[in-house]
């Protein structure tokens, strides 16, 4: 592979990975050479990628389970990804919940806390117990899966937008106090990708989806491709981009 594409001697921490966007991010993160630690919530499917990648490319991956709700769980992930690599090159924040569809005046107290805790909170703890050990070594690259809802208005999902608009501005802020250290903060920002998380909104039939997600290259998003957008900002090819925002949504937002 290309020398700006490779991520040989990396490590990288990816959120949600045991399936859809997270999972095609850790498997293209590994054909490229890093080492990637598999989490979500349940051990069982995360140590099955961490198998199926360790098939392809052995010793790449381990699998640590924990729920981002829970700082003890994810100081954890950190502690046992250090202690299995011996360092944190990469994190990829891309777990997130959705826990309410509908009108943003509906949504209970608990519910719109429990999406800031989940997308938002969680995402800035791991940047907290991360970045020491960048900051040590010099560098590092961290990812928030954001999403185009949280760039323009949505009337089934407006809560989880505003959680995905803070996760860019994060992005933004941390992109500032950490670029002296040379750790780049970036955002993707998929469009409508096919994955369990948004069957919801894809799961319709055929005129309802494509009235809502026209896109010019007509078609909904797969998870590689936003898999790719994870490799670019995770490589050198991205080594003078940082606090950005990319938007992969088929042309959507166009």
């Amino acid at each position: 592979m290309g020398e700006l594409f490779d991520l040989t001697g990396q490590v990288a921490i990816i959120t949600g990975s045991s399936k859809g966007i997270g999972r095609a991010i850790a498997e293209r993160l590994a054909e490229h050479g890093a080492k990637v630690v598999i989490s979500s919530r349940n051990q069982d499917p995360c140590d099955e990628v961490a198998a199926a990648i360790n098939a392809r490319h052995p010793g790449a991956a381990v699998a640590i389970a924990a729920s981002i709700s829970r700082k003890e769980q994810l100081q954890a992930l950190v502690d046992g990804a250090v202690a299995a690599f011996g360092k944190v090159d990469i994190l990829v924040c891309n777990a997130a919940s959705n826990t309410h569809y509908g009108p943003m005046l509906e949504v209970t107290d608990e519910a719109f806390r429990k999406m800031l805790d989940n997308n938002l909170i969680s995402s800035h703890w791991l940047a907290q117990m991360v970045v020491p050990g960048m900051r040590q070594r010099g560098g590092g690259a961290i990812v928030l899966v954001s999403s185009i809802v949280g760039l323009k208005a949505d009337d089934a999902i407006g809560v989880y937008g505003v959680s995905k608009a803070a996760d860019i501005q994060l992005a933004r802020n941390l992109a500032v106090e950490l670029g002296p250290n040379n750790i780049r903060v970036n955002c993707i920002a998929p469009g409508l990708v096919k994955t369990d998380f948004a069957r919801a909104l894809w799961d319709k039939p055929q005129d309802q989806v494509a009235e809502k997600f026209r896109t010019p290259l007509g078609r909904l998003g797969e998870p590689d491709d936003i898999a790719g957008a994870a490799v670019f900002l995770t490589s050198r090819a991205a080594g003078w981009l940082t606090g950005q925002v990319i938007v992969v949504d088929g042309g959507a937002t166009v």
